[in-house]
């Protein structure tokens, strides 16, 4: 008897932009019920590769077999009629929209041929958000209003209210805590014990242990490997295929200097929120780096908001260098010497239209003001040298910064705060959708930036990168401080310990 032929089998397809061949003769066939992962760096090709699977962009050349037949997805809504779902990283949602609305965009249920805009749609929806756990999400608000953990969950559900067959997830658990990585993933096993196979990407490799059946890997357009088995083929080799080189998550050493032992550049006393967090104290020295680390919802993004000035602290205060900040100020933060790198940085920092060089230059204009007109010669070439300082690439200062891969955005985020000189750093998730080498580049890039001499408070839901990158770490737990120690006195399980059971403070 035959074998049943793959649900999805795409062969030797290329994809061409100007300039760029992203992708070139890539093969991936994909079994019913399997979570096949897709790995690769930044720039490999996997975004581009969905994207044809989503039916956005049209192959150049090769072939789509879906069940068995040649077929061609010259849109999402051809995708999605045969039961292709993709829910992107950059969740693609309608803020001003209901979880309802949004769930059941384009598909709205009908009666007599008339579209039903009540009642029917909250219970359907409903039903899905229970399916998927999360049965507190109502379906009448607005989803600006919600999470980014919750706005994962609608887009699921929205995928879910299709007959869908196969559903790429891309990043799904980057704004996930551990308990909500493990719903996803039973959520996962439900679909995958249905019949429907699941195309997994994420740089998290030990994910991939974890829920993967099968691993595609590409790097430079290609597939350097596919179909390896997910949970037995080592990770160096698998880092190795992604890179070319054996590059782990590999942490600058910490100097061997006491980081105590520099001038206080930033501290906050008695800083609180209501109903966010409780009064925290805090300080960070020159050359030191502090880590936050906590669960989400823990209040730890909040913090950094709220010492940027991007939140009004109900109590307490903020001072850089000796000298209290204005409560509620971005402004005031920035020109005290603080910069903040926040988590959503294509929402919350890139100008994504607007080139790398006002990218960095923005929160320096005045510098390249003379008489009412821009200096662009000065303004390119500061922004040249704060982009080189940290090997920015590609060095191409007039590029929008929309093409470039995750970790050069980070890069550009942080040249601007070089570029106004600031000493205070707030990166908050700093690696977040960034892959496993250029992650290693940003960690040597913070861990320099302290040691010249500038204090970093640091938030990361990747309690390794935590403990690997600071010399001191508060957890947090509940919007409040459960334990202050130095990184070398903790280890991964000790926090997780402590911020589930929340001990004192110490």
């Amino acid at each position: 008897m035959a074998p049943e032929p793959p649900l999805l089998s795409m062969t030797t397809i290329t994809k061409s932009f100007p300039g760029v061949r992203a992708l070139d003769g890539v093969d991936l066939d994909v079994q019913a019920g399997e979570v096949h992962c897709l790995l690769g760096q930044n720039g490999a090709g996997k975004s581009t590769l969905i994207k044809v699977l989503a039916g956005a962009h049209q192959p150049d050349t090769g072939s789509i077999r879906w069940r068995g037949e040649e077929v061609t997805l010259r849109s999402p809504i051809t995708a999605m009629r045969l039961g292709i779902a993709t829910i992107y990283q950059e969740l693609d949602l309608v803020e001003h929209l209901s979880v309802a609305e949004n769930v059941h965009l384009g598909h709205e249920p009908t009666a007599a041929g008339f579209v039903v805009r009540g009642r029917a749609a909250r219970e359907a929806t409903a039903a899905l958000l229970a399916r998927l756990g999360h049965p507190e999400i109502a379906p009448g608000r607005l989803v600006g209003e919600l999470s980014a953990a919750q706005r994962q969950i609608v887009s699921m559900a929205r995928a879910l209210s299709h007959d869908v067959r196969l559903i790429v997830m891309d990043e799904p658990s980057a704004a996930l805590d551990p308990d909500e990585v493990d719903n996803l993933f039973r959520i996962v096993g439900d679909l995958t014990a249905a019949g429907v196979a699941v195309v997994y990407i994420s740089h998290r490799l030990e994910e991939i242990r974890r829920i993967g059946d099968r691993v595609t890997v590409l790097k430079d357009g290609r597939a350097v490997a596919g179909g390896l088995p997910a949970r037995t083929t080592p990770t160096r080799d698998v880092v190795a295929m992604m890179t070319g080189r054996t590059v782990e998550y590999v942490f600058p050493e910490r100097p061997a200097r006491d980081p105590a032992a520099g001038a206080p550049l930033l501290e906050v006393r008695g800083l609180a929120r209501d109903g966010e967090f409780e009064p925290l104290d805090l300080t960070v020295r020159a050359g030191e780096i502090v880590g936050l680390a906590g669960l989400v919802g823990s209040g730890r993004s909040e913090i950094l908001e709220t010492v940027y000035g991007a939140r009004r602290p109900d109590a307490g205060q903020v001072v850089v260098e000796g000298r209290p900040l204005k409560p509620g100020s971005v402004r005031a933060a920035v020109r005290a010497g603080l910069g903040l790198a926040p988590e959503e940085r294509k929402a919350q920092a890139l100008l994504m239209l607007e080139s790398v060089t006002r990218n960095v230059s923005v929160s320096s204009m005045s510098r390249f003001s003379r008489g009412g007109w821009i200096d662009r010669a000065a303004e390119l070439a500061a922004a040249r040298a704060a982009t080189r300082e940290l090997s920015l690439r590609p060095d191409s200062p007039a590029a929008p910064v929309r093409t470039l891969s995750g970790g050069n955005q980070q890069k550009a985020v942080l040249a601007r705060w070089l570029l106004r000189g600031c000493r205070v750093l707030l990166l908050d998730e700093p690696t977040r959708g960034v892959d496993v080498g250029a992650r290693a580049e940003l960690y040597a890039v913070v861990r320099r930036l302290a040691d010249e001499g500038r204090a970093v408070l640091l938030v990361s839901s990747e309690v390794p990168e935590v403990l690997g990158l600071a010399d001191r770490v508060l957890v947090l737990r509940e919007g409040r401080v459960v334990h202050t120690a130095p990184a070398r006195e903790l280890d991964e399980h000790r926090v997780l310990d402590l911020v589930m059971e929340g001990s004192p403070a110490s």
